[in-house]
């Protein structure tokens, strides 16, 4: 019996390490009922609260952890579940159906390892003073620009090189710039000035990506604060460190976990131990029906 979900399981559990942490695949993926636990020691965790933000032994908190939620070049658009227990990774459903994200020319799904750095939240109560905005009730965005493909679920530790704030329907949306450490160009880059040296045109790409990738679902383009500006590494850290501050009022009981706009699932000791099988799903999101393939000129 799974004690996350009442139900038991029968071949529906796929056990995958990724550093110190493991992922734990329950049931189909591409359907509302698939979902993605993290476990250490045996033990499942919650990628919103039990990880660090800042990596052990990162120097004057210049490394960070990372929870990818979506790799490069895929389309599923996946997400913590921050209303649900252990907040397990999951798609997005809409109209009960799973959404991908559409490929807007000339892109091909998510353009980078795209995630989120845990213990922080983006605070809906609060409105930032340059962005004129509240936050958007998430962890915070962080987007990967090494050369591997990420995983879902893996845990990665990235220097943060810059950040962007998109304006999402009204809320603050930030987007972290960051690249593994363990990246061949990591030595190389350390702040925004080098992303444009050593990666031309990947900034003005990206900005492009957030600004149009609603479109082809017949909603507007989205806008940014700063006119679009990818701010450098040092704004970038005090806005991850904001977020992480805003993530202790929030555990902390200092900013309500659930109101009439939102719930979120701040308990982080109950933990448990999950049924493990080695059932491998081979499902690929080519073929799932909701799937787009068409390249959209936006």
């Amino acid at each position: 019996m799974n004690s996350l979900t009442g139900r038991r399981l029968l071949n529906t559990a796929f056990v995958r390490f990724s550093s110190t942490y493991r992922t734990v695949n329950v049931g189909q993926p591409f359907t509302a009922a698939h979902r993605v636990y993290l476990e250490k020691d045996g033990k499942v965790i919650s990628p919103f609260h039990d990880i660090p933000l800042y990596a052990e032994g990162g120097k004057e908190k210049s490394i960070v952890n990372m929870v990818v939620e979506i790799p490069r070049w895929t389309n599923a658009k996946v997400e913590i579940s921050t209303g649900e227990k252990y907040n397990p990774l999951k798609q997005d459903i809409k109209k009960g159906k799973p959404r991908f994200v559409r490929n807007c020319f000339p892109y091909k799904g998510y353009i980078w390892n795209y995630g989120a750095l845990p213990q922080t939240w983006e605070d809906p109560t609060y409105i930032h003073v340059e962005t004129n905005a509240k936050g958007d009730n998430d962890p915070i965005d962080v987007i990967e620009i090494g050369e591997a493909i990420g995983k879902q679920g893996e845990i990665k530790q990235v220097k943060v090189l810059g950040v962007m704030a998109m304006l999402d329907e009204g809320e603050t949306d930030w987007k972290v710039l960051a690249i593994d450490v363990n990246d061949p160009m990591a030595p190389k880059v350390n702040d925004v000035k080098d992303v444009d040296q050593h990666f031309p045109g990947l900034i003005d790409a990206t900005r492009t990506f957030f600004r149009v990738y609603k479109v082809p679902d017949g909603k507007p383009e989205n806008t940014f604060a700063f006119n679009g500006e990818c701010k450098d590494k040092a704004y970038a850290h005090s806005v991850v460190e904001e977020t992480h501050e805003a993530w202790k009022r929030l555990i902390q009981g200092n900013v309500p976990s659930t109101t009439d706009t939102y719930k979120l699932e701040v308990l982080e000791t109950d933990q448990v131990t999950l049924i493990k099988e080695d059932t491998v799903h081979t499902v690929k999101e080519e073929d799932v029906a909701e799937y787009d393939p068409k390249w959209y000129f936006v």
